[in-house]
C-alpha cells in the first residue's frame, strides 16, 4: 500500500497498500481547490498490457467526478540539446520518483545525465501512503503533509485492530520539487519526448524518440513502470493484480478517528441486503483503505488486495457504494478519483540485459502486498552508486558488461530470495476467500512488530522469512493453519524449486 510515479507511458500511483499503479484522473489533494470545479460523469477505460482491460461505467459516485485536471511545476528546465551529439552516461527513461532519485544521485557523482519523459514537470496526480519510518530513513519526512499517529485493521465486526506505526501522506508537490531541483542543481538535462526504440551498439546506446531526436547513452536505464517500455522479459506474464478504486472526497461526516488512518476494513455488513454482491465479496473479498483528514475531508478506496484475473472496475465500485450507504458517509463533492491496476508477482527481467531497470518494469513491486515506492526509492542509491562505480572509475567498463553489475546489485540473490517466498505468500493469498482473508490478517497482525514491520516493508531475508512464516503459523488458528497447509503445499513446493533452481 504505497506508490508514486509518473512513467514515460502513462501515469501511475502509489496507492497506500501498495506500489505503483495506472491512473486515469486527479486533482492535487495537498490542499482544496477555489477553481470553479465542472462535474460530468466519466466512463474510463482502463488498459493494461496486450490482454488484460478493465472497463468501469458511470455510477453515482462518477457523476460528481471533476474534469481531469493537470498541474505542472513552475520550473525552468535545462533542456538536452540534441544538436552537439554528445554521448552523455545515462539516460533515463521515466520522470517518476525512481527515475529522478537515480538521475540526482549520479549526477551529484558529476556523470552526466539526461532523463527523457513526455510530461517533465507534471505533479505526480495521486494519493501515495507510506510507514513514516520508511520516509524517515531516507530523510524524506518534510515530504509527508499529513500524518497519522497509527493505524487500524477492521478484521471483522467484532475484531479490531490497532497498530502502533505511524503512516503519512506524501506531498506529491514537494517530493518532485525537491527532486527535480537537486537535478537541476547537479546538471541533469531534460528531453520531453518518448522513447520509441532503442539500439544497442558496444559501448553505447541510441534512444529513438517519437519527435525525432536521437540520444547517445552509456547507460540506459528503464524508469517507465509496469508499461515494460525497454526491460525484456523472457517468461509467460501471469501475474495476480491488486485493483482498487479512491476518491478524495468532502463528506457530511464519517465515523474514522481522524488521528488513525484506516489500513485495512475487511468488514461485509454493508452487503447485508445484496445477497449476490455478498457472495461475490465472500468468494474474492476487498476492503476499505481511508485516510481521515478532517471530520468531512477523506480519501477513500476501496480495494481487492490480489486476484487472477483481477476484479472489474465496475464491480470495485459497486461494493464501495454500498459501504459508504452502510456508513452513513454522504460524499458532497470529489476533488479526484484514481482507477489502479497493479500486477505482483510474475516473472522478473532477463537478468542480465542490456537495459537496466528500476521499479516495475524491474519487478520490484511487493508481490504479497502491491507495496513498492519505498523499497524502489531506497533502491535507487543501489542503482547510482552501481553507475558511478563502474562508469566513472579509471577502470571502466561498458555495454553489457556495466549492465550486468547493475543488475547483480539490484537483484542480489538474497532479493531474490525474499521475493520469492513473497510470491509464495501472494499465492497464498489469491486462494483464500473472505473468511480465509480474516483469519490470515488476525494472526498477521497478531505478531510481534518486527516481522509484521519487515514484511511490508521489504526488510526480511529468507533466513529471517522462515521465523517469521513458523511464527504466524503459531498465532494462526487450527482452521487457518489448516487453509494454509491445505492452499500452500503447492506454492510452496513451487518456491522451494524456484529457490534451488537460483544460483548465484
Amino acid at each position: 500500500m504505497d506508490t508514486l510515479l509518473k512513467t514515460h507511458n502513462k501515469l501511475e500511483f502509489l496507492h497506500p497498500l501498495h506500489g505503483f499503479v495506472e491512473k486515469t484522473s486527479g486533482l492535487s489533494p495537498s490542499k482544496p481547490h477555489s477553481h470553479e470545479l465542472k462535474f460530468v460523469p466519466k466512463k474510463p477505460n482502463l488498459k493494461l498490457g496486450k490482454n488484460f482491460s478493465l472497463k468501469a461505467k458511470s455510477s453515482a459516485l462518477l457523476e460528481l467526478v471533476p474534469e481531469t485536471k493537470k498541474e505542472n511545476l513552475d520550473f525552468e528546465l535545462p533542456m538536452y540539446d540534441p544538436s552537439k551529439g554528445l554521448v552523455v552516461d545515462l539516460a533515463i527513461v521515466g520522470g517518476g520518483p525512481a527515475g529522478l532519485a537515480v538521475a540526482q544521485q549520479v549526477s551529484a557523482a558529476g556523470l552526466s545525465v539526461c532523463s527523457i519523459d513526455p510530461s517533465p514537470k507534471l505533479i505526480w496526480p495521486n494519493n501515495y501512503g507510506v510507514w513514516v519510518d520508511e520516509f524517515e530513513a531516507m530523510d524524506l519526512l518534510d515530504c509527508l503533509d499529513t500524518t497519522w499517529s497509527g493505524a487500524v485493521v477492521f478484521v471483522n465486526e467484532k475484531s479490531t485492530k490497532n497498530l502502533g506505526r505511524p503512516y503519512g501522506r506524501v506531498n506529491r508537490r514537494q517530493l518532485k520539487s525537491r527532486m527535480m531541483q537537486k537535478c537541476i542543481l547537479n546538471g541533469v538535462k531534460f528531453h520531453q519526448a518518448k522513447v520509441i526504440k532503442v539500439i544497442h551498439e558496444e559501448s553505447k546506446s541510441l534512444l529513438i524518440c517519437n519527435d525525432g531526436v536521437t540520444i547517445q547513452a552509456a547507460v540506459v536505464l528503464d524508469a517507465t513502470g509496469f508499461s515494460r517500455c525497454l526491460v525484456q522479459y523472457d517468461k509467460p506474464y501471469n501475474p495476480g493484480y491488486q485493483v482498487a478504486y479512491g476518491i478524495l472526497a468532502e463528506v457530511e461526516e464519517h465515523p474514522f478517528d481522524v488521528n488513525k488512518m484506516v489500513f485495512m476494513d475487511w468488514r461485509d455488513s454493508h452487503l447485508d441486503n445484496n445477497r449476490e454482491l455478498k457472495e461475490r465479496n465472500s468468494r474474492i473479498p476487498t476492503f476499505l483503505y481511508a485516510m481521515p483528514f478532517s471530520s468531512n475531508r477523506i480519501f477513500l478506496e476501496e480495494t481487492s488486495l490480489v486476484a487472477r484475473p483481477g476484479l472489474s472496475m465496475e464491480d470495485i465500485q459497486e461494493r464501495m457504494e454500498a459501504r459508504l450507504r452502510h456508513l452513513g458517509i454522504k460524499v458532497k463533492s470529489i476533488e479526484e478519483d484514481e482507477h489502479c491496476v497493479i500486477p505482483m508477482g510474475g516473472p522478473l527481467p532477463v537478468l542480465p540485459q542490456r537495459v537496466v531497470g528500476i521499479g516495475g518494469t524491474a519487478g520490484m513491486v511487493h508481490p504479497s502486498t502491491g507495496y513498492m515506492v519505498a523499497r524502489t526509492l531506497a533502491a535507487a542509491p543501489i542503482v547510482a552508486d552501481s553507475i558511478v562505480r563502474y562508469l566513472g572509475s579509471e577502470k571502466s567498463i561498458f555495454g553489457n558488461d556495466l549492465s550486468a553489475e547493475v543488475w547483480k546489485n539490484l537483484w542480489p540473490i538474497e532479493r531474490r530470495r525474499q521475493r520469492e517466498f513473497f510470491c509464495f505468500g501472494m499465492d497464498i493469498l489469491l486462494k483464500l476467500d473472505l473468511e480465509g482473508t480474516r483469519r490470515f490478517f488476525d494472526a498477521f497482525f497478531d505478531l510481534e512488530p518486527r516481522y509484521w514491520h519487515g514484511f511490508l516493508s521489504s526488510r526480511l531475508f529468507l533466513p529471517e522469512l522462515l521465523f517469521f512464516g513458523l511464527s504466524l503459523f503459531s498465532h494462526a488458528s487450527n482452521t487457518c493453519r489448516i487453509e494454509i497447509m491445505g492452499k500452500g503445499t503447492l506454492p510452496l513446493v513451487r518456491m522451494i524449486n524456484n529457490l534451488v533452481q537460483d544460483r548465484e
